[in-house]
């Protein structure tokens, strides 16, 4: 996750930007095409109200065989992923310069890996945590959509660039060019679309738009009505009804 010097920096591109062209939108990305199945398995979004990121189960990762690099983190239980701009992200001591380079001219990508022990918990006034349900095979396709998106060298693992921004954390390079049309926001819609998620990334520059939409989609997700205690009663005396009339004569 980013820190607080983003909303200094890359804020004042952004502003600059929305105020030299408009904002416009960017590709609404792959259809919603997982099986929608059960929603048995889940994926957390966190957000700063900068950043989001993405935090998957590592063993849901490995045993899809599909991101080598989740072997640089033998320890985590969970990895969270984030997209940026490849100056500004990693940089140490980010500057206005940059984060206008960042977010007026399309610059390469890199991925943000960061290991945890459990599931994300949301810090009131610094971090939200949704949690966003997903099938198995939607689960399966969002990890192959984020790990498609780390650059790597003939097909082999992508190698660590730079320290993370905390313990047990690093950055990737990765496929793509960060632009205001293009953000860490942007990307995070796209992965969660390619998971099954009815989410449109067209838009989505901030992380609040991220979070609204996401928000809009868990709410539109069909649930399961409870079950009243007189309709629980009424079912279970159904089922010993009908197992008793199968029973032969004595």
């Amino acid at each position: 996750m980013t820190d607080s010097r983003a909303a200094a920096g890359i804020g004042a591109g952004i502003a600059l930007a929305l105020g030299l062209f408009g904002l416009s939108a960017c590709t609404a990305g792959p259809a919603v095409s997982p099986d929608a199945g059960p929603p048995t398995r889940a994926v957390h979004v966190v957000s700063n109200n900068w950043h989001t990121g993405i935090v998957v189960p590592r063993a849901a990762i490995l045993a899809t065989g599909l991101m080598p690099e989740a072997g640089d983190f033998p320890d985590a239980a969970y990895l969270t992923f984030g997209w940026g701009d490849r100056d500004y992200y990693p940089a140490p001591e980010a500057t206005v310069g940059m984060a206008l380079g960042a977010a007026l001219v399309p610059t390469p990508a890199v991925m943000h890996v960061e290991a945890s022990p459990g599931p994300p918990a949301p810090v009131p006034g610094g971090r939200e945590v949704l949690r966003v349900p997903l099938s198995n095979s939607g689960l399966d396709a969002l990890i192959a959509a984020i790990a498609g998106d780390f650059e790597r060298p003939e097909g082999a693992p992508a190698r660590r660039i730079a320290p993370g921004l905390g313990a047990g954390s690093g950055f990737y390079p990765a496929r793509g060019s960060f632009h205001l049309f293009n953000t860490c926001n942007t990307w995070t819609a796209r992965m969660l679309r390619a998971g099954g998620v009815d989410i449109a990334p067209a838009g989505v520059v901030s992380a609040s738009d991220l979070t609204a939409r996401l928000r809009a989609a868990l709410d539109a997700q069909p649930r399961a009505a409870p079950q009243t205690a007189a309709a629980a009663t009424g079912a279970a005396r159904r089922a010993f009804r009908s197992a008793a009339d199968s029973r032969p004569p004595a």
